[in-house]
């Protein structure tokens, strides 16, 4: 964390300044808004804290609530969110307060005595260690917290506003202001007032039973799977000895999902209910907790659960949907207009909670909308950039759908229909990348190249999250994780790993840096603000392939030791060497000769170039970012 640029700190460094629409932030609903959000769940919180760093946005988050989540129903936090969490500056917090996955066990009847269960395997969580960060287990509620305090503190100083229900909107396309949204006061002494709000953008965050998809007419395409769980959060006494390991649970009476939880005590399940006739019209949804647990009971057998307490439980249908669009353009008039009204989560895309995918997937929804809808709205980029995110979005919901369906199907096969004794282990291991979030590959588009040198880098996916490395901070010494200083800001990422010259000689790097800090066409002098800092759209990094007691820092060029703030202080934070234990250009496939990886706010590789494709790099940005005005 970097502060005292703009002066000495002696409060929370968390705490930006308020600037823009965040000074004097009036405490009432406007009538007129950049971008209003409807719903303060996983995505919608997501996109408020990403858009309070864009602080001559005005954005409003609305909810129909009257106050913060309590207790939340997602609780899965696989690796991707935490790397996403480090972004927001929360990851070490809490990370210290989750449950911490490293085992599944997996459980089946005895072969000997098929009326009981026995642990039949372990597999590792992790087994290629594809993140350094851990797939954790923490309550829904805390991590909205986490970001609505990142929200509040950044400069927009965005906060919910709590009691108002969506109730409908038209898009007129007339005007700054082409989406009226009407609201009504859900709680408080105005409860059924109205409110209208004109907004140039809406984002609908708001759920399952979305109300803003019903208003664009976006259609919810799929089925149920004819399939019932109960699922319950618990505090038991039990003799089970995995209670506080992650377990498939698979007997004859039916299978159960073991969730340890956060604390050391509560744990989740979700029981088996089996199938559900086509004519039941949610009957099954009426199963009451006690006949939950004795479900649970007959299938743990000859184990027993006493429970104590149940905080929250539900019953649920296996459904798997996807909406057809992610905006309010039709598919036939894709590219004649600009999208004005978005969904994102839930809105969007339903399926099992199993597999632990729907926050996680609905997080990564808000940002990607997020940081486009500020890049627009401040002028950085043409509205053609938003038709981006159904694009995008649209091919990870898909592929989303495909997988919990296979999951899910496992999950609920008894013990004699599995093609091998290992199946469900086996696919477990096999997919382990896709539900840890890392699969997830862009397109081409306008943000992600469609000609990248890819053989430069090939431990960096064009179109796939950066995947941190680690390397020594040549200032202070410090061994740090590349990727940790990537934080949701809402700026690109350059990084200049470097041919084998080292600092001060003529060189590829060199040359490149000088291009990029002077030449007329660099897209740091095209496209950053006049009177702003250099680094304040693009973040320039360069990584040395020596060790660090090798690179002299004074004779660095001066495109990588910028001047920031007020005080023109020097930034001694984007000079990197190799680490000799961790060589970050072994580890991720770097040429060395020389490579350049761009990366997008939202910490996805979105080109790979040799150092001297600078006409290339300025032609890249040309097409997704605007002139300095």
């Amino acid at each position: 964390m970097q502060f005292h640029h703009h002066g000495y700190v002696s409060t929370d460094p968390r705490v930006e300044p308020a600037a823009g629409v965040g000074i004097d932030r009036p405490d009432e609903l406007p009538e007129f808004v950049d971008v209003l959000i409807v719903g303060t769940g996983p995505a919608g919180i997501v996109a408020a804290a990403q858009l309070a760093q864009f602080p001559g946005v005005t954005t409003r988050i609305v909810e129909r609530r009257g106050e913060r989540l309590a207790i939340g129903q997602a609780d899965g936090i696989q690796a991707r969110s935490v790397e996403t969490f480090q972004a927001f500056g929360f990851a070490e917090r809490i990370i210290a307060e989750a449950y911490r996955i490293t085992e599944m066990a997996f459980w089946k009847p005895d072969p000997e005595e098929p009326g009981t269960i026995v642990r039949a395997a372990r597999t590792l969580d992790d087994p290629t260690g594809i993140s350094e960060f851990p797939h954790l287990i923490v309550n829904q509620a805390r991590v909205l917290d986490y970001f609505a305090e990142f929200a509040a503190n950044s400069p927009a100083r965005i906060r919910p506003d709590y009691g108002f229900e969506f109730r409908g909107l038209e898009v007129t396309g007339d005007g700054e202001y082409p989406v009226t949204v009407t609201l009504e006061h859900s709680a408080g002494e105005l409860a059924g007032q109205q409110k209208v709000v004109h907004a140039k953008y809406v984002l609908g965050a708001d759920g399952a039973r979305s109300a803003v998809r019903e208003s664009i007419g976006a259609q919810h395409i799929g089925g149920q799977a004819f399939h019932a769980w109960g699922v319950m959060d618990t505090l038991a006494v039990t003799d089970f000895p995995d209670i506080r390991t992650k377990c498939s649970i698979q007997s004859e009476a039916g299978n159960i999902l073991l969730i340890p939880r956060e604390g050391g005590h509560l744990f989740r399940m979700y029981v088996d209910l089996g199938e559900v006739s086509a004519e039941d019209h949610g009957a099954v949804r009426a199963t009451t907790l006690e006949q939950i647990i004795a479900k649970a009971n007959e299938i743990l057998h000859p184990y027993v659960l006493d429970v104590k307490d149940v905080p929250w439980h539900s019953v649920y249908e296996v459904g798997h949907r996807v909406t057809d669009r992610f905006d309010d353009v039709p598919v036939e008039e894709i590219g004649t207009r600009t999208p004005r009204v978005f969904i994102a989560g839930d809105a969007c895309h339903t399926h099992s909670a199993k597999a632990g995918q729907g926050m996680n997937v609905s997080m990564q929804d808000g940002w990607n909308i997020s940081w486009k809808l500020g890049h627009v709205l401040s002028g950085r980029s043409p509205e053609s950039l938003l038709a981006t995110y159904s694009a995008e979005r649209h091919v990870v919901a898909k592929e989303l759908i495909d997988f919990d369906r296979q999951w899910s199907t496992l999950m609920a096969k008894k013990p004699e229909e599995y093609d091998s004794p290992s199946e469900l282990e086996d696919f477990y291991v096999r997919t382990a990348e896709f539900p840890a979030g890392f699969m997830t590959q862009y397109a081409p588009s306008m943000v992600i190249a469609e000609e990248p040198e890819q053989a430069l880098a090939t431990g960096f996916p064009i179109g796939k999250r950066f995947t941190s490395a680690p390397v020594t901070r040549v200032a202070d010494t410090n061994p740090v994780q590349l990727g940790h200083h990537h934080r949701a800001d809402g700026r690109w990422r350059i990084y200049a790993f470097a041919d084998e010259a080292r600092a001060g000689e003529s060189s590829a790097l060199a040359d490149w840096a000088e291009w990029l800090r002077s030449a007329p066409e660099s897209p740091v002098l095209v496209h950053t603000p006049e009177g702003a800092d250099l680094d304040s759209l693009f973040d320039v990094k360069v990584v040395y392939q020596q060790p660090h007691t090798e690179v002299d820092l004074g004779r660095v060029p001066t495109l990588f030791l910028p001047r920031t703030g007020p005080f023109g202080l020097i930034d001694y934070e984007k000079v990197y060497a190799s680490d000799p234990k961790h060589d970050i250009f072994e580890l991720r496939g770097l040429d060395r000769g020389g490579v350049v990886v761009v990366v997008r706010p939202d910490h996805y590789v979105a080109h790979v170039l040799p150092l001297g494709a600078t006409a290339e790099l300025a032609a890249f940005f040309r097409q997704n970012l605007l002139p300095a005005g």
